[in-house]
């Protein structure tokens, strides 16, 4: 004997509307998957923090290099330190901020600040026409492209030891460039030690650094979109009214990135000066590093030393915290961008 089960409730309403007339019953809300409570349990500290653990090792290395090192040299510029204090350091005279004003009343910093700026400015100016017309000309495809832009590069992968070597060598007396103007009935005098040294080393500095305003401008074009090329060919612009309307606007972001680099780069360095003209320097080309370098080896003037260079950091973060305020107004003024 077989016994009917009942039908579920939603049956029995469907039928009875279908008997009434009704027409089919509504077909029952599905609220989706029941929820499971709520346990209370939450995310642990190891978990909500694992980001946090991945910088334990950059910041240790950072610590280790940079911030202890920075504090250091913070603390011997208010120091008493020379060759005869050297070996118990800890205990050398403090002298608050005897240094700094000596340093600018008495060791010629001031003097040194002017030629680094000012070769360094005169640097930048000249190589970023230059760069960024050779990111121009090796933009579109020809034929040995890749062979010119590999040989734009030399200047810049070269290391500096070996870029002032050789220039040095050709600037000495017996020289190729000297014999070369010799030949041509000038008299260049020396270049190595004279009135000449400034223009030397600017000269040597632009040909070093051009290559590098080259690959940020060359970088900056290849985000230029062909249509936006293809809408400039059909409106009939010129080759100039494409570059300033069409072309430069892309190269804003990289060339001011170029420049401010390129301009720490030229304060900084002290590779090339060293090299090119030896020690003791010429009165013309005694940057700021080289200053500190000679005060520091040669008179053994540690303490005065280190203000010298807490005073080159105050110079070099001055550009870079205004590229960075640049930075972030300009980003707080595109839509979408954090205000």
């Amino acid at each position: 004997m077989t016994t009917a089960s009942n039908p579920a409730p939603e049956t029995r309403l469907a039928a009875a509307a279908a008997g009434r007339g009704l027409g089919p019953a509504p077909a029952p809300i599905d609220d989706g998957p029941t929820p499971e409570p709520d346990t209370g349990r939450r995310r642990g500290l190891s978990e909500r923090n694992r980001p946090l653990w991945m910088l334990i090792p950059g910041g240790v290395l950072m610590l280790v290099v940079i911030v202890v090192p920075l504090l250091l040299g913070v603390y011997i510029s208010f120091l008493d330190l020379d060759q005869y204090s050297l070996r118990q350091w800890l205990s050398a005279p403090f002298i608050g901020f005897a240094n700094y004003v000596e340093a600018i009343t008495q060791s010629g910093i001031l003097r040194s600040v002017w030629l680094s700026v000012s070769y360094s400015a005169i640097a930048t100016i000249v190589t970023l026409p230059l760069g960024i017309a050779a990111a121009v000309a090796t933009q579109n495809k020809f034929r040995g492209r890749a062979l010119v832009r590999s040989v734009f590069l030399i200047p810049y992968v070269l290391p500096g030891f070996v870029v002032a070597t050789v220039w040095r060598t050709m600037f000495q007396p017996s020289g190729v460039i000297t014999i070369a103007l010799h030949h041509l009935g000038i008299d260049p005098g020396l270049f190595l030690n004279g009135p000449n040294t400034y223009w030397v080393l600017v000269f040597v500095q632009i040909w070093s650094s051009w290559p590098f305003i080259y690959l940020l401008a060359l970088s900056g074009l290849q985000a230029v979109d062909h249509e936006v090329h293809e809408a400039a060919a059909l409106d009939g612009a010129l080759w100039w009214t494409k570059l300033r309307y069409v072309i430069f606007p892309y190269l804003k972001g990289p060339i001011s990135l170029a420049v401010l680099i390129g301009m720490l780069n030229h304060i900084n360095n002290f590779t090339l000066p060293y090299v090119l003209f030896g020690l003791p320097a010429p009165n013309d080309i005694e940057v700021l590093p080289y200053l500190t370098y000679a005060t520091s080896f040669e008179s053994f003037r540690f303490g005065l030393s280190a203000g010298m260079a807490v005073v080159s950091l105050i110079l070099v973060a001055i550009p870079l915290f205004i590229y960075l305020r640049a930075v972030k107004l300009d980003d707080a003024e595109t839509p979408g961008g954090r205000k």
